[in-house]
């Protein structure tokens, strides 16, 4: 077996006093891993529409300035591959303890950087440059943070109950939003926009290291018990080479990737386009929306919970497809409700989540379901890494810049791509089954 890390060890040695660790323990370090990880994208998310547009890109005009600040967002999802590849390299020769740690440790290091990130009127252009290369390892570091734990969890789950074990990795996304959210509404509404742009927005990016902290034990506490070191040396979790497993899973690699398309293109349709839209074009001020955006992530929860038992009613492919269906309607009328003042907005907010969390709460279920259990730990990575770039990396700059160009019913044709490439994907996986 590979080395394992001081920190590894020590964390096996205080979970052996509570013997094997029950699917609870592991949905709550599982629930607290993904929320962190989403909170430091948010809260990177948020920040790069009411507040580096004007810090990093104050010569531009602030639409201009935040489609390049789009475009250092998309970074992350860039890097995150390489991320995967070479902490998967780590892990195999570490330890998950290592892996863990190390990659907590930069994804919280470079999230916290970005709080010291200086203003373009302090260094000029490098400003740019340090926001790129923080954003970047970021992404690096998001792609080491692979745990297994949801494996892990499906591999718990009773026949008749899969799709509610699948849910519950995805409740981290909406919880992460709404800290973001409402710690930058309470500072953009509690301070002067001097002393915000001056400290005020940086203190959320301090938060991002104590909460990964908190994740860090909470993970290793589940990862290096006795019950998971089993199967991860049985190879049920074991991590494989990258090439190996596209060799052999080459084809559900493809289908994995493109077949959450729909709900990883509404993800930021949701969360980071609107609240550009309004902060550009509308006269109203950011911790309103905000306010608005952490109320209907309450809406995607309760979404995400009732996908669970409905998915193992109809069937999680099914309720993939039939979500990417009514994604597409969402995309021809939705996005015109983003310029109809607090109740269109709330509109468009409230629906996008329901329809976020029916159709998100199920994609990580059916990417791992498709890999044999030898492949599952490193599949599962790979693909979300890859759904993630293709179906939500680049739907802020590409919604923003074409709702900027041609107005807000074509911000829907990058959803409407995004619909269509899960039912092409869900097709084509349906006929290679039947001919299989």
């Amino acid at each position: 077996m590979a080395e394992t890390s001081t920190a590894e060890t020590d964390s096996r040695l205080i979970g052996s006093h509570h013997g094997q660790v029950s699917a609870g323990d592991i949905a709550v370090g599982v629930i607290i891993g993904r929320t962190s990880e989403f909170f430091d994208f948010f809260v990177y998310a948020i920040a790069s529409v009411i507040v580096f547009p004007k810090l990093v890109f104050p010569t531009h005009d602030p639409l201009v300035g935040t489609l390049y600040s789009f475009a250092i967002f998309a970074l992350a999802f860039v890097a995150r591959p390489f991320g995967t590849v070479l902490f998967m390299a780590i892990d195999r020769a570490y330890g998950r303890g290592a892996k863990l740690t190390i990659a907590l440790f930069l994804l919280g290091t470079s999230t916290v950087a970005m709080a010291f990130l200086p203003s373009y009127e302090d260094v000029g252009a490098v400003a740019a440059w340090l926001l790129g290369l923080t954003r970047f390892l970021q992404g690096l570091a998001l792609g080491g943070t692979w745990d297994g734990l949801p494996s892990l969890l499906a591999l718990h789950a009773p026949q008749n109950r899969r799709g509610i074990y699948a849910m519950i990795p995805q409740l981290g996304a909406p919880i992460g939003l709404i800290v973001a959210s409402s710690l930058f509404a309470f500072f953009v509404a509690n301070l002067s926009a001097e002393d915000f742009f001056a400290w005020g927005w940086r203190y959320p990016f301090f938060v991002a290291f104590a909460i990964n902290v908190v994740a860090l034990f909470a993970r290793l506490r589940i990862v290096v018990t006795p019950e998971f070191s089993k199967l991860y040396e049985s190879g049920d979790l074991q991590p494989t080479r990258i090439r190996d497993m596209i060799s052999t899973e080459g084809r559900n690699v493809v289908v994995g990737a493109f077949a959450p398309l729909a709900s990883f293109a509404l993800f930021h349709m949701v969360t980071v386009f609107p609240l550009s839209w309004v902060f550009l074009f509308t006269n109203e001020g950011p911790e309103r929306f905000l306010v608005i955006e952490a109320v209907s992530a309450l809406f995607g929860i309760a979404a995400i919970v009732a996908s669970g038992p409905l998915a193992d009613r109809v069937g999680r492919r099914a309720l993939l497809g039939g979500g990417a269906v009514a994604i597409a309607a969402f995309s021809g009328f939705a996005p015109q409700l983003l310029n109809g003042g607090t109740v269109g907005e709330t509109v468009f907010m409230v629906l996008g989540f329901i329809l976020l969390g029916l159709s998100f709460g199920q994609s990580s279920g059916v990417v791992a379901s498709s890999f044999s259990r030898q492949h599952r730990y490193t599949g599962s990575a790979v693909t979300s890494d890859l759904a993630w770039m293709f179906g939500a990396g680049f739907a802020p700059l590409a919604a923003l810049l074409l709702a900027g160009t041609f107005g807000l019913i074509a911000a829907g044709a990058y959803l409407l791509s995004g619909a269509a490439c899960t039912l092409i994907a869900l097709w084509i996986d349906r006929q290679a089954r039947q001919a299989d």
